[in-house]
């Protein structure tokens, strides 16, 4: 009887936890996860003089080989195209209970602020930046976050989260001597979890509009589900407070997609409005991304595109339209399977 009432209790437990978790994407997802498994959280960094702009991941790796697991903090230079890959023992990596509060070694990530003290290799940055102002992606129980109600399911692939559209960045860095400071410069931050990251995808992001505050990120992926697989598309625009959101969940549909060396050139549509993207292609450097088998993938990413975006009513009648720069930006894989 005592072991029948431990089993539901723990059962009980373990549910509270799970809701508790999507309920806030934020958060380390890997508690008790079996491998193969991966977390990393994006923070873009984009100085005042909009000269030294910077991705800074970090995150962790569990496989079924020991060998293989490891944490990590991984550094895109979005000027020069540089990149550095920092691994960490997995014990080094740490997550706080009920908080997005991340160690990997001595560096300490939250929503409000980071602390660097990478040392060694191509880009040993250093120094503590604070975040002011950010706004995550609204969470309820129907959509809890940017997946919508595909976070509820246990299955998926791979997850993604957004942590802030954009804020305000008081503070300094360090590179190998060289002082930068970001202070009145912008932010964003945004995460990805699950088994592996999908065979093909389009990833685009800006929050550097005319307007301070305006933020557009955009993906585009192949999505593997029941034995099956889609194109499913996920788009949020933020502007003046309000999130116009565009997502295959939401019944929005893609009305061209046309990509090119050059060039992304997407349209979507739903029953209210359409959205124009046309992202500028430009030099990025590498980094690497998780398969189930290790961190191993070469994804090219670069922080010098630029999206023109435009928003109109189905009438036509136009509710936004701008040009965002320092655009982060992905193309990867089998395109046609995008289509």
């Amino acid at each position: 009887m005592l072991s029948t009432q431990n089993a539901i209790e723990n059962k009980g437990h373990d549910m509270a936890s799970y809701i508790d978790t999507v309920m806030h994407p934020e958060r380390y997802h890997g508690q008790n996860k079996r491998p193969p498994f991966f977390e990393g959280w994006y923070f873009k960094l984009i100085d005042a003089s909009e000269q030294h702009k910077y991705a800074v991941i970090p995150g962790i790796f569990l496989s079924d080989d020991p060998a293989r697991q490891h944490a990590f903090v991984q550094v895109l230079d979005g000027q020069t195209g540089g990149s550095a890959y920092y691994t960490f023992p997995a014990e080094q990596f740490n997550a706080a209970p009920g908080d997005f509060d991340v160690r990997v070694g001595p560096n300490h990530f939250r929503a409000d602020g980071i602390t660097l003290n990478l040392t060694g290799g191509e880009l040993p940055l250093s120094g503590e930046l604070r975040f002011q102002g950010g706004t995550p992606w609204p969470v309820t129980w129907l959509a809890p976050g940017i997946m919508g109600w595909y976070g509820w399911l246990s299955f998926m692939e791979c997850y993604h989260g957004v942590v802030s559209f954009d804020h305000r960045i008081e503070g300094a860095l360090n590179l190998g001597g060289q002082a930068m400071d970001f202070t009145g410069g912008r932010g964003y931050i945004e995460k990805d979890w699950g088994k592996s990251f999908p065979s093909a995808w389009v990833w685009m992001q800006t929050n550097h509009f005319a307007q301070p505050g305006t933020c557009l990120t955009a993906s585009i992926a192949v999505i593997p589900f029941v034995g099956r697989s889609f194109p499913g598309f996920i788009i949020g625009l933020w502007h003046e407070q309000h999130l116009y959101r565009f997502a295959t969940y939401t019944g929005a549909h893609t009305d061209h997609l046309e990509i090119t060396d050059e060039s992304v050139h997407w349209v979507v549509s739903d029953r209210q409005h359409r959205l124009e993207m046309r992202a500028t292609r430009g030099e990025g450097g590498l980094l690497h991304g998780p398969s189930r088998t290790e961190m191993h993938k070469r994804v090219m990413e670069t922080l010098k595109a630029s999206v023109q975006v435009r928003l109109t009513d189905l009438n036509g009648r136009e509710r936004f339209s701008g040009t965002g720069q320092h655009a982060g930006l992905e193309v990867q894989g089998d395109l046609t399977t995008l289509r």
